[in-house]
Protein backbone atom coordinates (compact mmCIF):
# COMPACT_ATOMS: atom_id res chain seq x y z
CA UNK A 1 0.00 0.00 0.00
CA UNK A 2 0.79 3.42 -0.81
CA UNK A 3 1.46 5.79 2.42
CA UNK A 4 1.64 8.97 3.48
CA UNK A 5 1.35 12.68 1.67
CA UNK A 6 0.42 12.05 -2.55
CA UNK A 7 0.53 14.14 -5.03
CA UNK A 8 -1.55 13.82 -8.50
CA UNK A 9 0.23 14.74 -11.95
CA UNK A 10 -1.67 14.73 -15.42
CA UNK A 11 0.03 15.38 -18.69
CA UNK A 12 -1.73 15.94 -22.43
CA UNK A 13 0.28 14.60 -25.32
CA UNK A 14 2.19 17.61 -26.09
CA UNK A 15 3.09 17.95 -22.65
CA UNK A 16 1.03 20.89 -20.81
CA UNK A 17 0.99 19.23 -17.11
CA UNK A 18 -1.49 19.51 -13.74
CA UNK A 19 -0.29 19.10 -10.87
CA UNK A 20 -2.10 19.05 -7.35
CA UNK A 21 -1.86 17.61 -3.51
CA UNK A 22 -4.18 14.46 -3.48
CA UNK A 23 -6.18 15.90 -0.03
CA UNK A 24 -7.28 19.06 -2.85
CA UNK A 25 -8.40 17.12 -5.56
CA UNK A 26 -12.09 17.95 -6.85
CA UNK A 27 -14.61 16.28 -9.42
CA UNK A 28 -11.16 14.01 -10.04
CA UNK A 29 -11.35 10.03 -9.82
CA UNK A 30 -8.90 7.75 -10.26
CA UNK A 31 -7.81 3.67 -9.06
CA UNK A 32 -4.24 2.48 -9.51
CA UNK A 33 -3.75 -1.31 -8.75
CA UNK A 34 -2.21 -0.12 -5.07
CA UNK A 35 -4.13 3.16 -4.30
CA UNK A 36 -7.72 4.44 -5.73
CA UNK A 37 -9.62 7.39 -5.01
CA UNK A 38 -13.14 6.82 -6.31
CA UNK A 39 -16.74 8.05 -6.25
CA UNK A 40 -20.09 6.56 -5.13
CA UNK A 41 -20.19 3.19 -6.74
CA UNK A 42 -23.79 2.09 -9.00
CA UNK A 43 -24.94 -0.63 -10.23
CA UNK A 44 -25.38 0.45 -13.77
CA UNK A 45 -24.45 -1.16 -16.84
CA UNK A 46 -22.89 0.92 -18.96
CA UNK A 47 -23.19 0.31 -22.44
CA UNK A 48 -22.05 1.94 -26.04
CA UNK A 49 -25.40 2.29 -28.17
CA UNK A 50 -23.92 3.69 -31.15
CA UNK A 51 -20.35 4.19 -33.13
CA UNK A 52 -19.86 6.63 -35.81
CA UNK A 53 -16.07 5.70 -36.60
CA UNK A 54 -13.61 8.30 -38.66
CA UNK A 55 -14.47 7.55 -42.19
CA UNK A 56 -12.33 5.39 -44.06
CA UNK A 57 -11.84 7.86 -46.91
CA UNK A 58 -9.79 9.94 -44.02
CA UNK A 59 -8.08 7.02 -42.72
CA UNK A 60 -7.06 6.09 -46.11
CA UNK A 61 -5.33 9.45 -47.02
CA UNK A 62 -3.64 9.72 -43.07
CA UNK A 63 -2.81 5.73 -43.94
CA UNK A 64 -0.77 6.12 -47.09
CA UNK A 65 0.85 9.39 -45.94
CA UNK A 66 2.27 7.91 -43.07
CA UNK A 67 3.52 4.92 -45.46
CA UNK A 68 4.75 7.46 -47.41
CA UNK A 69 6.90 8.67 -44.62
CA UNK A 70 8.29 5.12 -43.86
CA UNK A 71 9.55 4.99 -47.49
CA UNK A 72 10.85 8.22 -47.04
CA UNK A 73 12.96 6.98 -44.40
CA UNK A 74 11.23 9.84 -41.80
CA UNK A 75 9.89 7.57 -39.51
CA UNK A 76 9.87 3.23 -38.98
CA UNK A 77 6.71 2.90 -36.48
CA UNK A 78 3.94 5.81 -35.88
CA UNK A 79 1.13 5.47 -33.65
CA UNK A 80 -1.99 6.51 -35.92
CA UNK A 81 -5.23 7.85 -34.14
CA UNK A 82 -8.58 8.89 -34.33
CA UNK A 83 -11.71 10.45 -32.99
CA UNK A 84 -14.77 8.35 -33.56
CA UNK A 85 -18.51 9.42 -31.99
CA UNK A 86 -20.12 7.15 -29.95
CA UNK A 87 -23.27 7.27 -27.77
CA UNK A 88 -24.02 4.92 -24.50
CA UNK A 89 -26.29 4.64 -21.89
CA UNK A 90 -24.38 6.40 -19.32
CA UNK A 91 -22.63 9.12 -18.46
CA UNK A 92 -18.75 10.18 -17.70
CA UNK A 93 -18.70 9.28 -13.96
CA UNK A 94 -20.91 5.90 -15.03
CA UNK A 95 -18.47 4.86 -17.08
CA UNK A 96 -15.78 5.31 -14.55
CA UNK A 97 -17.57 3.66 -11.97
CA UNK A 98 -18.48 0.78 -14.50
CA UNK A 99 -15.37 -0.06 -16.79
CA UNK A 100 -12.67 -2.24 -15.31
CA UNK A 101 -9.30 -2.01 -16.08
CA UNK A 102 -5.91 -1.21 -13.71
CA UNK A 103 -5.65 2.32 -14.10
CA UNK A 104 -8.47 4.49 -14.39
CA UNK A 105 -9.29 8.13 -14.32
CA UNK A 106 -12.55 10.35 -14.66
CA UNK A 107 -11.43 14.01 -14.78
CA UNK A 108 -13.46 16.64 -14.18
CA UNK A 109 -16.32 15.58 -16.43
CA UNK A 110 -14.10 16.73 -19.14
CA UNK A 111 -12.89 13.11 -19.80
CA UNK A 112 -12.54 8.96 -18.48
CA UNK A 113 -10.06 6.64 -19.65
CA UNK A 114 -9.55 3.24 -18.17
CA UNK A 115 -6.29 2.03 -19.56
CA UNK A 116 -4.27 -1.19 -19.45
CA UNK A 117 -1.20 0.04 -20.08
CA UNK A 118 0.91 1.48 -17.17
CA UNK A 119 3.71 4.35 -18.33
CA UNK A 120 6.49 4.06 -15.07
CA UNK A 121 6.73 3.52 -12.27
CA UNK A 122 9.38 3.85 -9.43
CA UNK A 123 10.55 1.84 -6.58
CA UNK A 124 12.67 3.57 -4.58
CA UNK A 125 15.53 4.20 -7.46
CA UNK A 126 14.34 1.75 -9.80
CA UNK A 127 12.05 2.68 -12.66
CA UNK A 128 10.34 0.59 -14.67
CA UNK A 129 8.19 0.62 -17.50
CA UNK A 130 5.75 -1.25 -19.97
CA UNK A 131 5.91 -0.55 -23.39
CA UNK A 132 2.23 -1.95 -25.17
CA UNK A 133 2.14 -2.88 -28.70
CA UNK A 134 0.25 -6.21 -29.99
CA UNK A 135 -3.39 -6.89 -29.41
CA UNK A 136 -5.47 -9.52 -30.53
CA UNK A 137 -8.73 -10.65 -29.85
CA UNK A 138 -8.67 -13.15 -27.44
CA UNK A 139 -11.33 -15.64 -28.64
CA UNK A 140 -9.81 -16.03 -31.80
CA UNK A 141 -7.93 -19.91 -31.70
CA UNK A 142 -4.34 -20.05 -30.50
CA UNK A 143 -4.47 -16.13 -29.94
CA UNK A 144 -1.65 -16.19 -27.78
CA UNK A 145 0.69 -17.96 -30.66
CA UNK A 146 -0.81 -15.90 -33.47
CA UNK A 147 0.21 -12.58 -31.45
CA UNK A 148 3.81 -14.20 -30.68
CA UNK A 149 4.55 -15.29 -33.60
CA UNK A 150 3.41 -12.14 -36.30
CA UNK A 151 6.46 -10.93 -37.63
CA UNK A 152 4.61 -7.82 -38.03
CA UNK A 153 3.73 -7.39 -34.54
CA UNK A 154 7.56 -8.94 -33.43
CA UNK A 155 8.70 -5.77 -35.75
CA UNK A 156 6.38 -3.65 -34.23
CA UNK A 157 6.90 -4.27 -30.53
CA UNK A 158 10.84 -4.86 -30.90
CA UNK A 159 10.74 -1.20 -31.84
CA UNK A 160 9.09 0.65 -29.21
CA UNK A 161 11.34 -1.42 -26.93
CA UNK A 162 14.17 -0.45 -28.43
CA UNK A 163 12.82 3.63 -28.13
CA UNK A 164 11.57 2.98 -24.52
CA UNK A 165 15.32 1.70 -23.64
CA UNK A 166 17.18 4.63 -24.91
CA UNK A 167 14.37 6.78 -22.99
CA UNK A 168 15.20 5.77 -19.92
CA UNK A 169 18.98 5.61 -21.03
CA UNK A 170 18.42 9.64 -21.04
CA UNK A 171 17.63 9.60 -17.07
CA UNK A 172 18.70 6.80 -15.83
CA UNK A 173 21.98 4.28 -15.78
CA UNK A 174 21.95 0.30 -15.85
CA UNK A 175 19.00 0.24 -18.34
CA UNK A 176 18.04 -3.30 -19.21
CA UNK A 177 15.08 -5.54 -20.30
CA UNK A 178 13.78 -8.20 -17.66
CA UNK A 179 10.68 -9.47 -19.80
CA UNK A 180 10.61 -9.56 -23.46
CA UNK A 181 7.24 -10.06 -25.26
CA UNK A 182 4.41 -11.25 -22.80
CA UNK A 183 0.96 -11.10 -22.84
CA UNK A 184 -2.12 -9.59 -20.89
CA UNK A 185 -5.67 -9.62 -21.32
CA UNK A 186 -8.10 -6.58 -21.31
CA UNK A 187 -11.38 -6.61 -21.97
CA UNK A 188 -11.60 -9.04 -24.81
CA UNK A 189 -8.20 -8.39 -26.35
CA UNK A 190 -4.80 -10.04 -25.61
CA UNK A 191 -1.66 -7.25 -25.54
CA UNK A 192 1.78 -8.11 -25.79
CA UNK A 193 4.00 -6.16 -23.26
CA UNK A 194 7.62 -6.11 -22.08
CA UNK A 195 9.25 -4.59 -19.03
CA UNK A 196 12.38 -2.62 -19.07
CA UNK A 197 14.41 -1.27 -15.85
CA UNK A 198 16.74 1.63 -15.15
CA UNK A 199 18.19 3.09 -11.98
CA UNK A 200 17.87 6.79 -11.18
CA UNK A 201 19.52 8.71 -8.64
CA UNK A 202 18.28 8.26 -5.33
CA UNK A 203 17.00 12.21 -4.73
CA UNK A 204 14.60 11.66 -8.28
CA UNK A 205 11.94 13.00 -6.35
CA UNK A 206 12.94 16.47 -6.60
CA UNK A 207 12.95 16.39 -10.04
CA UNK A 208 9.97 13.71 -11.39
CA UNK A 209 8.32 16.35 -13.25
CA UNK A 210 11.21 17.19 -15.52
CA UNK A 211 12.31 13.19 -15.53
CA UNK A 212 8.37 12.06 -16.32
CA UNK A 213 8.63 15.17 -19.26
CA UNK A 214 11.79 14.06 -20.90
CA UNK A 215 10.09 10.74 -21.40
CA UNK A 216 6.91 11.94 -23.30
CA UNK A 217 4.97 11.63 -25.32
CA UNK A 218 5.39 7.77 -23.92
CA UNK A 219 6.97 5.32 -26.94
CA UNK A 220 4.02 3.12 -27.56
CA UNK A 221 1.41 5.79 -28.71
CA UNK A 222 4.15 8.24 -30.42
CA UNK A 223 6.62 6.12 -32.41
CA UNK A 224 10.44 6.26 -33.73
CA UNK A 225 12.48 8.10 -34.30
CA UNK A 226 9.82 9.70 -31.64
CA UNK A 227 10.71 13.93 -32.24
CA UNK A 228 10.19 13.04 -36.32
CA UNK A 229 7.41 10.88 -35.89
CA UNK A 230 5.75 13.29 -33.45
CA UNK A 231 5.98 15.81 -36.23
CA UNK A 232 3.89 13.65 -38.59
CA UNK A 233 1.87 12.36 -36.81
CA UNK A 234 0.38 16.31 -36.16
CA UNK A 235 0.01 16.51 -39.72
CA UNK A 236 -1.44 13.22 -41.10
CA UNK A 237 -4.28 13.05 -38.16
CA UNK A 238 -4.73 16.84 -38.12
CA UNK A 239 -6.94 17.00 -34.71
CA UNK A 240 -5.83 17.29 -31.27
CA UNK A 241 -5.31 14.62 -29.19
CA UNK A 242 -5.71 16.75 -26.22
CA UNK A 243 -5.18 14.42 -22.58
CA UNK A 244 -5.41 11.21 -24.44
CA UNK A 245 -2.37 9.52 -25.11
CA UNK A 246 -0.80 11.72 -22.20
CA UNK A 247 -0.16 9.97 -19.07
CA UNK A 248 -1.33 9.96 -15.30
CA UNK A 249 0.01 9.23 -11.75
CA UNK A 250 0.77 9.66 -7.99
CA UNK A 251 3.83 9.70 -6.32
CA UNK A 252 5.06 10.85 -2.61
CA UNK A 253 8.14 12.59 -4.24
CA UNK A 254 9.99 10.25 -2.46
CA UNK A 255 9.85 6.59 -2.56
CA UNK A 256 7.29 5.76 -4.88
CA UNK A 257 5.77 6.67 -8.19
CA UNK A 258 3.44 5.08 -10.45
CA UNK A 259 1.63 6.32 -13.72
CA UNK A 260 -0.24 4.82 -16.61
CA UNK A 261 -0.77 5.84 -20.58
CA UNK A 262 -4.00 7.43 -21.14
CA UNK A 263 -5.68 4.80 -23.92
CA UNK A 264 -8.42 3.56 -23.71
CA UNK A 265 -10.29 7.18 -23.79
CA UNK A 266 -13.48 9.03 -24.13
CA UNK A 267 -13.94 12.84 -24.29
CA UNK A 268 -16.98 15.00 -23.94
CA UNK A 269 -17.10 17.41 -26.86
CA UNK A 270 -19.95 19.65 -26.33
CA UNK A 271 -23.10 17.09 -26.10
CA UNK A 272 -21.33 14.66 -28.13
CA UNK A 273 -19.48 11.87 -26.47
CA UNK A 274 -15.54 10.93 -28.48
CA UNK A 275 -14.11 7.57 -28.75
CA UNK A 276 -9.82 8.62 -29.46
CA UNK A 277 -8.64 5.36 -30.52
CA UNK A 278 -5.91 3.92 -32.66
CA UNK A 279 -2.72 1.44 -33.89
CA UNK A 280 1.38 1.30 -34.77
CA UNK A 281 1.60 1.61 -38.26
CA UNK A 282 4.75 0.38 -39.70
CA UNK A 283 5.99 -0.52 -43.65
CA UNK A 284 4.25 -4.25 -42.83
CA UNK A 285 0.46 -3.18 -42.11
CA UNK A 286 -2.18 -3.90 -43.93
CA UNK A 287 -4.92 -0.75 -43.67
CA UNK A 288 -8.04 -2.86 -43.25
CA UNK A 289 -6.71 -4.61 -40.45
CA UNK A 290 -5.43 -1.23 -38.71
CA UNK A 291 -8.58 0.11 -39.42
CA UNK A 292 -10.50 -2.49 -37.76
CA UNK A 293 -7.93 -2.26 -34.99
CA UNK A 294 -9.19 1.12 -34.34
CA UNK A 295 -12.74 -0.30 -34.07
CA UNK A 296 -12.27 -2.85 -31.86
CA UNK A 297 -10.55 -0.56 -29.50
CA UNK A 298 -13.70 1.19 -28.56
CA UNK A 299 -15.06 -0.74 -25.72
CA UNK A 300 -16.75 -0.18 -22.14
Amino acid sequence: MVNGKLKFFLFDFNGNYYVEDIKNLKNIYFSFPDYTITSKKTDKICKITDIQPVSFKRYKKAFFDVIEEIKNGNTYLLNLTFPSKIKTNCNLLEIFNYSKAPFKLYFKDKFVCFSPERFVTIRKNKIYTYPMKGTIEANIPNAKEKILLNLKEMAEHTMVVDLLRNDLGIIGKNVKVNKFRFITKANNLLQVSSEIEATLPDNWGENYLNIIKKLLPAGSISGTPKKKTVEIIKKVENYNRGFYTGIFGITDEKTFLDSAVIIRYIEKNGNELVYKSGGGITIDSNINDEYNELIKKIYL
